[in-house]
């Protein structure tokens, strides 16, 4: 069965793309603990993210750079933080998130909550600095 990453690249399930190429698809998080925070995931399904081959890997790091550079051309933060954890979805990820203190990045905070007209202008905004 797919994991819902892979629904979402194929378009079964709608999300705020960021970016994509051939390999990768970026997308805004729809459950944030900051404004701007997306996700970068392989379009190749690998449920661990130090299991997808080294070449790939390196390519991903650098798809999120790009798309760290667009967050931050957007959205106001002292930089872009990034997590990999890895247990909630068996689809590596990687989570860019715009930090401004080290306490930034805590899963355990409560959600942002965003209307749709929300969502959608901030990814077209980070889309096109991409």
């Amino acid at each position: 069965m797919a994991s819902i990453f892979s629904k979402i690249v194929s378009g079964e399930i709608p999300s705020y793309k960021l970016a994509e190429d051939e390999h990768f698809f970026a997308f805004l998080d729809i459950n944030p603990i900051a404004k701007g925070h997306a996700l970068v995931i392989p379009k190749k399904e690998t449920d661990y993210i130090f299991d997808i081959e080294d070449s790939e890997l390196a390519s991903m790091i650098l798809f999120a750079k790009k798309l760290a550079k667009a967050i931050e051309q957007v959205v106001a933060c002292n930089r872009i933080g990034i997590a990999v954890v890895g247990l909630e979805v068996p689809h590596a990820h990687i989570h860019l998130i715009p930090i401004n203190t080290i306490y930034d990045i805590d899963f355990s905070k409560p959600k942002l909550k965003f209307e749709a007209h929300e969502f959608k202008a901030l990814s077209d905004a980070i889309a096109a600095k991409v």
